[in-house]
């Protein structure tokens, strides 16, 4: 179903809007800083499906509502109550929705203010491309409440290294949206003012390109994570070659040289 007729779902804390080929998500529980719990971890995957179902769709952005967090972990007063049975369904929920995020076929992009810890900082990290706010704050303090950082926490040490994931996951310190950026954690860092705007610059820049190229490079993005250089060069190739199964590459080049000429 093309994004022009989805409806604007409004769930009690997801916020999915739609506006042509960008979509936005909210998850809204900021009195909470926006921490996942069982529903919202549910609410989080469901939102993230329908988008990834939209053919139309070309790009995502996804933030939390209110200044104070982006998502400040997951829920410590459900995880306080859990066994060894339940634990294991409470975080297998929340690497689903990790895996709706970093296996939707188009680029997503975290917008980041406030606190972004735990579980938080593991969806951020499936996200494509991130971009913070001054007052963004990085961390992983599962240890200091008595469990280790898992799931999507693997994606750290290719994004910044093992030696500053071993720092962020054994220490439970928080570093700043500067030190963020210096990692690699975080890919640009703007004024509280700019931070929907340079958001919606990339976002832009995204629905510019080809959709179907979009699509191919997403997913051959996702590929790299998994292969080495000389098999992930053999998917290049393929994908090239797919990317001449449609129009589109011989439309748009056309538009580019005949832009050259005049």
């Amino acid at each position: 179903m093309s994004s022009e007729y989805l409806p604007k779902i409004r769930t009690s804390q997801i916020r999915l809007e739609n506006r042509g080929h960008l979509a936005k998500v909210t998850v809204d529980n900021p009195e909470r800083l926006n921490v996942l719990n069982s529903e919202l971890i549910r609410q989080l995957t469901e939102a993230i499906q329908t988008l990834g179902s939209d053919p139309a769709l070309r790009c995502v952005v996804l933030t939390g509502a209110g200044e104070r967090a982006f998502i400040g972990g997951a829920d410590i007063r459900e995880m306080a109550q859990l066994d060894p049975t339940t634990a294991g369904l409470f975080i297998s929920r929340l690497h689903m929705a990790c895996a709706a995020i970093r296996d939707l076929p188009v680029p997503i992009i975290a917008q980041v203010q406030g606190y972004c810890l735990g579980a938080g900082l593991e969806v951020a990290a499936c996200c494509d491309l991130r971009v913070a706010s001054p007052d963004a704050t990085f961390g992983m303090p599962e240890v200091r409440v008595g469990i280790p950082s898992v799931i999507e926490a693997a994606l750290l040490p290719s994004l910044i290294g093992l030696g500053r994931t071993k720092q962020l996951v054994l220490t439970g310190e928080s570093i700043s949206a500067e030190e963020a950026a210096r990692w690699g954690l975080v890919d640009r860092v703007v004024t509280k003012r700019e931070l929907a705007e340079a958001t919606h610059h990339w976002a832009s820049a995204i629905g510019a390109a080809g959709s179907h190229a979009i699509r191919l490079q997403k997913a051959l993005l996702r590929r790299w994570e998994d292969l080495p250089p000389n098999r992930a060069v053999e998917e290049g190739i393929l994908s090239f070659g797919r990317a001449f199964e449609t129009d589109e590459p011989h439309r748009l080049m056309r538009a580019f040289l005949d832009r050259k000429r005049n």
